[in-house]
């Protein structure tokens, strides 16, 4: 998959005058890139159309627009979009109360990489997670975690083919699965391997 340049990136003036219909278009888009897994654990999957609008929004709110500051948000940014044979994701555990949130997330060290995506007729995938830095200490898990899924191409091409697919959290304090997942998000996850 494409990654970003700053050619990519539109001037702010621009930008601010196309925002609302550019912001109402990724609103969209992002549905069909969001999966729940069970009452309080999200993945938002990400790809170009994401991480460019989350950089435009950057530069925009924090008035980025050196080629060397840009170029930083690209080397963050980029390694975020899939790479063709892979779905990246930001896996985020939701618990608006501080207290609960706190108690569940000291009962959850390692759920990042008890997340599994299972293609029919394959073996279930799981991620190498948080590959820029550890996320969970001996105490507690982070609330977000970024996750890389590697499928072969046998999966892929049963994917394309209309296998469903199927999301699970295997961690023993947070079992859940999302099975089989809507057709809109799997076509939508499919462009990913293009």
């Amino acid at each position: 998959m494409k990654k970003i340049t700053i050619a990519d990136l539109m001037p702010m003036e621009a930008y601010e005058a196309q925002r609302p219909a550019i912001r109402q278009a990724i609103m969209e888009h992002k549905k069909t890139r969001r999966v729940a897994l069970g009452p309080n654990a999200m993945l938002h999957f990400e790809d170009y159309m994401v991480m460019r609008y989350q950089i435009l929004e950057l530069m925009r709110v924090e008035k980025i627009s050196g080629e060397d500051e840009l170029l930083e948000e690209l080397n963050a940014y980029n390694p975020l979009i899939p790479d063709g044979t892979n779905l990246k994701v930001t896996f985020m555990l939701e618990y608006p109360d501080p207290e609960e949130r706190a108690e569940r997330l000291s009962q959850l060290i390692g759920i990042e990489e008890m997340i599994s995506i299972q293609i029919d007729g394959h073996a279930a995938v799981y991620p190498i997670a948080n590959e820029d830095l550890p996320r969970s200490t001996e105490e507690k898990t982070s609330a977000v975690h970024f996750l890389r899924f590697e499928l072969t191409q046998e999966m892929i091409d049963s994917a394309k083919a209309g296998a469903n697919w199927s999301i699970h959290s295997e961690h023993l304090n947070y079992q859940h699965s999302n099975s089989p997942l809507a057709q809109e998000i799997s076509q939508s996850l499919l462009r990913d391997f293009a």
